[in-house]
């Protein structure tokens, strides 16, 4: 259980390391995107190993709605840089 929780947080790292690096606004907003993907699997897997359905819900809560924002948000700049 705990070895799975720790191989999730290193696969977190991977992105937070490409968004530090990299330059371009898109590569950053993928790699956010990622990392917004990643912890909501993260928080559905501890609330099916703790059977707390609350913190499911929310999970899926920020899995649906913390990818639209980001969408939202990349729309918003390429409207933007359009200009």
């Amino acid at each position: 259980m705990n070895l799975v929780l720790i191989a999730m947080i290193l696969a977190l790292l991977i992105p937070m390391y490409e968004a530090w690096q990299d330059e371009n606004i898109w590569q950053k907003m993928l790699a956010f995107s990622s990392i917004a993907t990643k912890t909501s699997i993260m928080i559905l897997v501890v609330s099916v190993l703790r059977d707390d359905w609350m913190l499911g819900v929310t999970g899926v809560i920020i899995l649906s709605v913390g990818n639209a924002g980001l969408m939202l948000l990349a729309q918003v700049l390429k409207r933007i840089n359009e200009l």
